[in-house]
């Protein structure tokens, strides 16, 4: 009895020591893998923004989520102890995000997910510094190219200081939608706008410009020209004619001189009036024929006339936005505006017989033949336009 239990005894023995010989033959690993669990938010973003991963939702299985690798795709690593953690693209492509869960029992799992970061278009633009005012100003954004060959769309305000589409918003209007603009000008300053260039993907660049308008120089001198104007009618008595002219449209009028004659008649002279109205200066002015010495052929006349109407022009540089500008300035200027606008003359004839020879008989002549002759001296502004070097 004793011998069959010391054989009992070495039997059990022999078999433990078997099973753990056999299980470390076979490789049996007690390792158990966590589960692991990935939201990313939002998958498709623009250069420079950023995604949220979160992996709170993975499970350990067997004790505890111990640590969280992550892999943003772009060489960039990261480990947390919590599932939840957030990454910048700052370049266009495609990210493929790994992450590596870890429990407390060594297991490990991988869980994936990509990431598609929209490029940003490249706004070349070209705009002038200064241009002359008058000119036009050549923008040029047509070497602007989308990094993934999307094709581009282009909005231009061209102009902050107005509101082109009474939005009651100046800084986003939509004047031009081409890559190049010509865009005019008539007035010195300075001009300020902007670009946006669009991929159609909502990737959006702004870039604003300033062009400043500078005047031209124009070399003035004056000249001194003569304006003459001639009528001649036939006036019975009691009847009137009337003519206007605008001579100080173009300069400044310095003087002026006008003489109506009658035709030389038989018998007592006739009486006619001349007379001036310049509407703008509320300036009037009449006078009368005067007989002249019969025997010496000398006919009725009237004179009117006046000096010194406004001060002479100097010669000089000047600068303005245009020769246009600088021509109204000039004509137009303070103290020197006398003589513009419209000239109204008017001939009335007051006295035209000599009555008939023979009385009961027709007058033979109820009128009179006159001629006007008006003589303006002008002085008018010629402009040359110069560059400096």
């Amino acid at each position: 009895m004793q011998f069959v239990a010391k054989t009992k005894s070495f039997s059990l023995a022999m078999l433990m020591l078997m099973s753990v010989f056999v299980s470390g033959c076979i490789g049996i690993d007690s390792t158990v893998d966590p589960r692991a669990s990935l939201q990313a938010y939002p998958l498709s973003i623009q250069e420079g923004e950023t995604v949220t991963f979160d992996a709170r939702d993975s499970e350990a299985v067997e004790g505890v989520v111990t640590g969280f690798e992550w892999n943003f795709g772009n060489g960039q690593k990261a480990e947390t102890v919590v599932g939840f953690t957030s990454h910048t693209y700052d370049t266009f492509g495609v990210y493929t995000v790994t992450l590596t869960v870890i429990n407390s029992q060594g297991g490990e799992d991988e869980i994936s997910a990509t990431i598609v970061v929209n490029g940003a278009p490249v706004l070349n633009l070209t705009v002038p510094e200064q241009v002359k005012s008058g000119d036009s100003a050549f923008l040029d954004a047509s070497n602007s190219f989308d990094p993934e060959g999307k094709d581009l769309t282009f909005s231009w305000d061209l102009d902050w200081s107005t509101d082109s589409d009474s939005d009651g918003k100046q800084r986003n209007d939509i004047d031009a939608t081409t890559p190049t603009v010509l865009l005019p000008t008539n007035s010195s300053g300075k001009i300020m706008g902007s670009l946006i260039i669009s991929d159609g993907t909502e990737a959006m660049v702004t870039e604003s410009f300033t062009i400043e308008v500078i005047t031209r120089s124009f070399e003035v001198k004056w000249v001194t020209e003569e304006l003459t104007f001639t009528w001649d009618e036939y006036l019975e008595q009691g009847s009137q004619w009337e003519e206007s002219i605008s001579p100080g449209d173009r300069g400044r009028i310095m003087e002026y001189t006008a003489t109506l004659q009658l035709e030389q008649e038989l018998g007592p002279q006739d009486n006619f009036t001349l007379s001036l109205l310049i509407e703008n200066d509320k300036y009037e002015k009449t006078v009368q024929t005067e007989g002249g010495n019969i025997t010496a052929n000398e006919t009725a006349k009237a004179t009117m006339d006046r000096n010194g109407v406004n001060p002479e022009g100097k010669d000089g540089i000047y600068s303005a936005d245009s020769a246009e500008d600088l021509l109204n300035q000039l004509v137009g200027q303070a103290g020197a505006r006398t003589g513009q606008g419209v000239w109204t003359w008017t001939v009335f004839a007051q006295q035209a017989d000599p009555d008939p020879l023979i009385e009961g008989m027709i007058d033979p002549d109820p009128g009179n033949n006159w001629d006007l002759e008006v003589t303006v001296i002008v002085m008018s502004p010629v402009l040359t336009e110069i560059t400096f070097g």
